[in-house]
């Protein structure tokens, strides 16, 4: 069955760094269209950055432009999330998701990893 793992979440104080990574199985990765996505205390989750199949079209919340930037690895089958600058606000649980390139909505989701950040 498809597995997403995610790992590299803690704490870190504000305007630190961390980076993310998120390891798929059970799919042919390099045909899957990635996204990173938070769920911050108390809110809905929402969407951060996603990558395409290729790794050629990437997209990002506005208001981690500039800040964090989502990456692949088709030989890992892995999936990166390097983030700078970081903010109190970014603290949430983040999961890492798979899509096919036809579809809009997410098929398939981690069990997703905590990111704090202290000021």
């Amino acid at each position: 069955q498809v597995q997403l793992v995610e790992s590299g979440g803690g704490l870190v104080q504000a305007a630190g760094s961390l980076r993310l990574s998120c390891v798929a199985s059970g799919l042919t990765f390099s045909t899957y269209t990635m996204g990173w996505f938070r769920q911050p205390p108390g809110k809905e989750r929402e969407f951060v950055a996603g990558i395409t199949w290729d790794g050629a079209t990437t997209n990002y919340r506005p208001s981690v432009q500039g800040r964090f930037t989502i990456s692949r690895d088709n030989t890992k089958n892995t999936v990166y999330l390097q983030m700078n600058g970081l903010k109190p606000e970014d603290t949430a649980v983040y999961y890492c998701a798979a899509r096919t390139s036809l579809k809009l909505q997410y098929d398939y989701w981690g069990q997703g990893t905590q990111v704090t950040v202290s000021s």
